[in-house]
């Protein structure tokens, strides 16, 4: 690096880049090379060169045990410049299009989730089900009430359900932990683990209806002759009414299928409850259902001074032909049944 050196002292920038890169050429960690070649990037006007050296720099001492501080205090100039570059990449790639008659706020779900993964705005977020990939299906966070056409019946039945809900919620029977430990297998590695904050209350379980609780909410249990609920032996229906105390956080986490979507039906909601499915959260509304691939990250909250009370449910993704249900059914049917001790 002396000649880089020797050469920037002159003022021959052509010189002083060629020196740099016969040097990374030779070692690409060297990071004094790499700062040299940033700053002279950066003193040049390139911002996309002087960008791509900076993120090479971080990512180089990222790697490091117990980085020199003097390396941690230009790895802070390194990401003030790249946090700076990327909202005059937003700005520039806005005018550009404003300047079309683009506006991006207009533009479709698609073309604003994309400018978004683009600009660096939000993470991309797939399907990554624990158990069961069905391949081929859209990698979609949320779907709008409007596309299902048994959205209005279910709906309708929220202030019956609310009634009958009151009149057994705050009895011990009617909820238990939603994770708990079973038998003779490993604790599920969830700060819920048989956490009564987090409760359910069963009207479907593992195909099989719990009169305990389906007998005292029959408007529930109309409700949910109008969605398309799987059948699977000793897996569907599942239907129940999920509970969430006061300060409780259900971390992120993926589901084990994405052959379904999850239902929400908010009952009883306070302020400062929402959820996060992929890069988008939405907030509860009672009477309005929430539908969304709980194969996808997602995450719940309660921070309000109440309890959350919402029913859930489950239907197949629309876009699985019948034919593929009536063989995914039978083929969880089987994944159950497989290795089952006496």
């Amino acid at each position: 690096m002396a000649v880089a050196k020797a050469c920037h002292q002159q003022g021959n920038q052509a010189a002083e880049e060629e020196a740099i890169m016969q040097r990374l050429n030779e070692e690409r960690g060297d990071l004094l090379a790499i700062s040299a070649m940033a700053e002279l990037k950066r003193t040049q006007g390139d911002q996309r060169a002087a960008s791509s050296f900076y993120r090479l720099g971080l990512g180089t001492i990222a790697q490091m045990k117990s980085p020199h501080q003097s390396l941690l205090t230009w790895a802070q100039r390194a990401q003030a410049y790249l946090d700076e570059g990327a909202d005059a990449y937003v700005a520039h790639m806005s005018d550009h299009l404003s300047s079309a008659g683009i506006e991006i706020s207009q533009a479709s779900a698609q073309v604003k989730e994309a400018f978004d993964l683009l600009t660096g705005k939000t993470e991309l977020y797939l399907q990554q089900p624990n158990m069961f990939f069905y391949p081929g299906l859209p990698h979609r966070a949320w779907f709008e009430r409007e596309e299902f056409e048994w959205v209005e019946e279910v709906e309708g039945y929220t202030d019956a359900i609310i009634g009958e809900l009151k009149a057994v919620v705050e009895e011990a029977a009617t909820f238990e932990p939603y994770v708990q430990a079973q038998p003779g297998r490993p604790n599920p590695n969830n700060p819920l683990l048989n956490d009564p904050n987090w409760g359910a209350g069963y009207l479907l379980k593992n195909g099989e209806r719990q009169d305990a609780l389906a007998d005292r909410v029959p408007s529930a249990m109309k409700a949910l002759e109008a969605p398309p609920l799987p059948t699977i032996p000793d897996r569907a229906p599942m239907a129940l009414f999920s509970r969430l105390k006061p300060g409780t956080h259900i971390k992120p986490h993926h589901g084990m299928l994405n052959t379904r979507l999850i239902c929400h039906l908010p009952l009883i909601v306070p302020e400062g409850c929402g959820i996060r499915v992929g890069a988008t959260s939405r907030v509860w509304e009672p009477g309005k259902l929430l539908i969304f691939d709980d194969s996808m990250e997602h995450e719940a909250w309660n921070r309000g001074a109440s309890d959350r009370t919402v029913m859930i449910f489950e239907i197949w993704r629309p876009e699985i032909s019948f034919e593929d249900r009536e063989v995914l059914s039978v083929l969880f049917g089987a994944i159950n049944q497989f290795g089952e001790g006496a």
